[in-house]
């Protein structure tokens, strides 16, 4: 498995060692790119999605999912024709210079950071749904040692592990699809209710309004969260030219369980029933009479979190080496321990560090100020997205179809960024997604009289 990093300007011999690399079959990339992106935003965030929007919350994941797939798609076209193991970032620098190559991969390593801490924390706080009086950090100072020990594992048991947990969170969701199919026909009886059925007008199916549905288009994309990193992994594939095709049936398969399971949540129960604090997918199968399913389900959220953050640590710690290699981190983040000789133990010590801090500051600061964090990380990864597409368009060359598909992209994912100005709740996580950009920023400028000056040592094409 590749890293989940910015590259380095990188040699001609790693370049080549990397093309030789790879033992991944097209389906193990689709099944590892469902387990990477299936988590918590899906399960949890799309009830604030559909709070805001209605049952047209299905629309919503539909152009986010026609949004994932233009940046995966030019990102896989990318790492086909010139596989690094930078991925997005190094073709961010061979676009449009070192600037954009150390941004990308600050900005990324950032919002993971932050990413990881908010999963830590909702993982803790579900797991008091059986054990109560535990304390939420224990449940966090658990889960952060497993998810360490999983990355210790190395790359080819924390893939074995991935496609596992993959398995166990899509067999969930299709649980709740034959459950809410079999109560949507009365084969299983509710107590006090019954099906509200589809919406029979368009103020049903919009209820929100086209502001509603505006805002609720970050909540769509926050369920494909994590699509970058499968772009990356296409390094290794056994053919490189089929990365495409992975992306493709994984995106579908997203799609359509995706769709399906939230078009089934909102034809069971009432708009007024969903809140942002329990799944949408509990909350439509709450009055039918299957004590089992909540704790089913909550275990199913659980293993999502946690797979999604162990992911991210995995690239967090990887892409340190290669920002180090690049001279945009410390020399010192590239060193592997020889006990470890696949892993890099002070780049993961670091990201343990940041893990740390992001836990703590979960725990101590109010639900809110922490959520508009959270929310501007992923922020954050939307702009990486942006600057997937804008790289493909000087690196790649396209005919005239491919360039508007590409800017019908760049045009869902401002959508979706813009819309967070129009909800009250996560507004000020888009002037925190900013104030990241701008510190960022000014890091850079620090730096440009050293990059002009090693300029001529730095190969991008």
């Amino acid at each position: 498995m590749s890293n989940a990093s910015c590259s380095s300007s990188g040699s001609s011999q790693k370049s080549n060692k990397g093309q030789n690399e790879g033992n991944l079959k097209w389906w193990q990339l689709s099944l590892v790119g469902i387990g990477c992106t299936i988590g918590t935003g899906y399960f949890l965030g799309s009830s604030i999605g559909v709070g805001i929007t209605g049952p047209s919350i299905v629309f919503s994941f539909l152009l986010a999912a026609i949004g994932t797939y233009i940046v995966f798609n030019v990102l896989a076209k990318m790492t086909a024709e010139d596989p690094q193991e930078g991925s997005f970032c190094y073709y961010a620098g061979k676009a449009y210079g070192k600037w954009a190559e150390f941004s990308c991969g600050w900005n990324y390593w950032c919002s993971n950071i932050l990413i990881m801490g908010s999963q830590l924390t909702a993982l803790s706080i579900l797991s008091r749904f059986w054990f109560p009086n535990v304390p939420l950090w224990i449940f966090a100072a658990g889960y952060a040692i497993l998810s360490i020990l999983v990355v210790l594992t190395g790359t080819k048991g924390f893939d074995k592990i991935e496609d596992l947990l993959a398995i166990v969170k899509f067999a969930a969701i299709i649980m709740f699809i034959i459950l809410a199919l079999a109560a949507l026909f009365g084969w299983i009886n509710a107590d006090n209710a019954k099906p509200t059925g589809l919406p029979n007008s368009a103020g049903e199916l919009f209820a929100g309004g086209f502001k509603g549905f505006w805002a609720s288009l970050i909540y769509a994309f926050y369920a494909y969260g994590g699509i970058e990193v499968i772009g990356i992994m296409a390094m290794q594939l056994k053919k490189k030219e089929d990365a495409p095709k992975a992306g493709t049936v994984m995106l579908i398969s997203l799609t359509f369980v995706y769709v399906l399971s939230l078009a089934l949540a909102v034809t069971l129960v009432s708009l007024e029933a969903f809140h942002e604090k329990e799944s949408p997918f509990v909350t439509a199968m709450a009055d039918y009479n299957l004590a089992f399913f909540p704790h089913v389900f909550n275990g199913a959220i659980i293993i999502a979190g946690f797979s999604t953050m162990t992911a991210s640590l995995y690239g967090v710690t990887n892409l340190l080496v290669t920002l180090a290699n690049g001279g945009d981190a410390p020399a010192i983040f590239a060193k592997k321990l020889d006990k470890f000789k696949s892993l890099p133990l002070p780049s993961l010590g670091l990201a343990t560090v940041g893990l740390l801090a992001s836990i703590i500051t979960a725990l101590l600061l109010p639900g809110k100020i922490y959520e508009y964090i959270t929310t501007a990380a992923g922020i954050l990864l939307l702009y990486n997205w942006f600057f997937i597409i804008i790289s493909s368009f000087r690196i790649l060359e396209f005919k005239i179809w491919n360039k508007i598909f590409g800017f019908f992209g760049l045009a869902l994912i401002l959508a979706a960024i813009s819309g967070t100005l129009l909800e009250k709740a996560i507004r000020p996580g888009f002037f925190v997604s900013i104030l990241f950009v701008a510190i960022i920023g000014l890091v850079c400028l620090k730096m440009k009289k050293g990059w002009i000056k090693t300029k001529s040592k730095i190969r991008y094409y």
